[in-house]
């Protein structure tokens, strides 16, 4: 076999190689292309997750802020009943007791 018919051989073989290869670096591309996009679908979600979460932690501390201060208002309320509720125990036992003390 001549040179030039191993060559003509090779060619062929050597032309198919480089074909693939182009198809091989056009689907390299594409592929990266779509992972790049997916990864910025991705980073979209994550960023609205995060906002949303932000929204959801400041209106929970609005309504825990809310909820702590009808609680202390609650106590105030409490304590004022507990403060008349005792005066008038001590007035009732001290009109009981003026009562007894009475000569009938």
């Amino acid at each position: 076999m001549t040179p030039e018919e191993r060559f003509e051989r090779i060619e062929p073989v050597t032309a198919g190689l480089a074909e693939q290869a182009k198809a091989d670096r056009e689907e390299n591309r594409q592929l990266l292309r779509d992972t790049q996009r997916q990864l910025d679908e991705l980073a979209a979600g994550v960023n609205r997750v995060t906002v949303d979460m932000d929204r959801l932690i400041v209106e929970s501390a609005a309504r825990d802020e809310a909820c702590h201060k009808r609680d202390e208002a609650s106590r105030q309320r409490d304590a004022a009943l507990d403060a008349r509720v005792d005066k008038l125990v001590s007035a009732i036992g001290e009109f009981i007791s003026s009562q007894h003390r009475r000569p009938q």
